[in-house]
């Protein structure tokens, strides 16, 4: 019996210290954690551009253009605000992303600069609790895409008794189909990030294929000048104009978290000139999907007689059995590298931060497949909690400002020039007070509060907060520029003088190539080196 518990005990789980950590002592990092050396470099701009691809191909990406036409917009208003809005948020990923790319660390690593070593820990908490949430409930779509596969295969999938009571939230089928999705997700949880963008490339070639082939058949079945006839919008003057900025907001905040943390993959790149091809890669991607979107839509509104954005439900009216069950597989591909992009990588990237002498990327994973997938029962959330979906669909009041204090910290406070030693270190230059840069604690105070009663509103439509809702309608792009301004404000006006780096530092390259090359870097803070791009 003994024997047989010995696996439970913390000790055996306890990660061996890497020889090239720098951090003062193997608490604070692990393997994941340390600055990627140049043998791990591997992300081309081929592979940044697969990643997006892969990132655009998904049904969010599909129906974003719906919220935007249902509120009043014409389907060209609403490419224009698609198109402005990922143009944005692909100026803060590469900003972010660039960051990334010199020093090589992750962004749980290269918040501490900004926001002080104990203060970050609450950025990454926020991020955890995220990616694991929204890991579940992308599971769950992949979970309806491979029960249209089944049901291509054998169509007598949609007449399998329940035997599940109502209160699960959930069909005998759907557990079924969930399982099946979640079984062969899992294994992807397994490869690294330098393996992982692989996967992107097989995506970001099957699935813009497949997509194509749906826009085509839309245009064969459904002339453009029927389905895409000119529409003209019935919003006019301060109505149209705030419906406009709401767009451009929605396009922007989608992606608001691969913003944050992006650094987690830029940090493998090649060379720090590869990434740079989200400028244009990013805003491209996401017209052309939110406009395939539209035109599959429109068609299908024609052929059926009624809107269905959700493309799944589209194919499970198709007769073609073949063809229904090669979109359905291609909206599984999709979603699966969607959830290991956005949610399960970050969410392990974060855990590693919070244990790392227990977890390390791959184990984050699989605790994300696991506490996401299941603990969290995103099946009981979608069918009993649109309330709660919806104030999780609103965290972005926080994720702007996460974004807008870290590429203010680097780009303008400190001018590129950071020491990244100090950042493993808890009572290094980032400590600030007792851990904490007050600077970024009030541009958060100032910057998200006021969007949170919009923030109600939407999720309780009876709650009258005037023109508070007009806030939250802009949260994204007021939570990025104010909390930007209000952040290099107070470091101007108030700087931190240990935070600063007295002379130019060397070139982080110094760093990781003694750390292949001698495989320990000097655990003294004060003899270590700075470093910046």
């Amino acid at each position: 019996m003994p024997g047989s518990r010995s696996w439970v005990r913390p000790s055996l789980w306890v990660l061996e210290p890497p020889p090239s950590s720098v951090a003062p002592s193997g608490q604070w990092s692990n393997a994941d954690m340390d600055p990627v050396p140049v043998s791990l470099r591997t992300w081309t701009t081929w592979n940044f551009v697969a990643y997006w691809i892969t990132s655009a191909a998904n049904i969010a990406a599909w129906e974003l253009a719906s919220s935007m036409l249902a509120v009043g917009l014409s389907w060209r208003q609403a490419l224009v605000a698609i198109a402005i809005g990922h143009t944005l948020i692909s100026v803060v990923i590469v900003l972010n992303g660039t960051i990334g790319a010199r020093l090589h660390i992750p962004f749980p690593v290269l918040i501490r600069s900004s926001f002080g070593f104990w203060f970050s820990y609450f950025a990454v908490i926020s991020r955890v609790v995220l990616s694991m949430f929204w890991f579940g409930i992308q599971s769950y779509t992949g979970g309806e895409g491979v029960y249209q596969m089944l049901k291509a295969i054998w169509p007598s999938i949609g007449h399998l008794p329940n035997h599940l009571p109502d209160s699960a939230g959930i069909t005998t089928t759907s557990m079924l189909t969930y399982f099946l999705f979640w079984t062969v997700q899992f294994p992807f949880m397994l490869l690294s990030p330098q393996r992982i963008r692989l996967l992107f490339v097989v995506k970001s070639i099957v699935v813009p294929v497949t997509w194509f082939a749906m826009l085509i058949w839309s245009i064969v079945r459904v002339p453009t000048s029927i389905s895409l006839k000119p529409q003209h919008t019935a919003l006019s003057g301060v109505e149209l104009d705030w419906a406009y900025m709401s767009a451009i907001n929605s396009a922007l905040g989608v992606w608001l978290t691969v913003g944050v943390n992006i650094p987690d993959f830029s940090r493998y790149a090649k060379h720090e000139r590869s990434q740079l091809i989200q400028l244009v890669v990013i805003p491209q991607a996401f017209t052309l999907v939110g406009f395939i979107g539209i035109a599959v839509t429109s068609a299908g509104q024609t052929l059926y007689g009624e809107t269905i954005w959700d493309p799944l439900k589209l194919v499970d009216r198709w007769d073609n059995r073949a063809a229904a069950f090669f979109v359905a597989l291609s909206f599984v591909l999709a979603t699966i590298g969607t959830n290991v992009s956005a949610n399960s990588l970050s969410a392990a990237n974060d855990m590693t931060a919070l244990l790392p002498r227990y977890i390390n990327i791959r184990r984050g994973q699989v605790l994300c497949a696991i506490l996401g997938g299941w603990s969290l029962c995103p099946w009981k959330i979608l069918d009993s909690a649109p309330g709660f979906l919806s104030f999780m669909s609103g965290y972005t009041i926080f994720l702007a400002p996460f974004a807008a204090i870290m590429a203010t910290d680097y780009w303008l406070v400190h001018s590129g020039r950071v020491d990244v030693p100090a950042m493993y270190n808890p009572k290094g230059r980032y400590r600030y007070w007792h851990g904490i840069n007050y600077r970024a604690l009030v541009a958060l105070l100032l910057t998200a509060p006021p969007a949170i009663p919009g923030l109600i509103a939407s999720i309780r439509a009876e709650v009258n907060v005037g023109g508070a809702l007009h806030l939250f309608q802009i949260d994204s792009l007021f939570g990025f520029f104010a909390g930007g301004f209000v952040y290099w404000t107070l470091s101007t006006l108030f700087p931190n003088s240990e935070a600063r780096l007295p002379d130019k530092p060397s070139d982080v390259e110094a760093m990781t190539s003694e750390v292949e090359s001698e495989g320990k870097v000097d655990e003294d803070p004060e003899k270590c080196k700075s470093f910046s791009s």
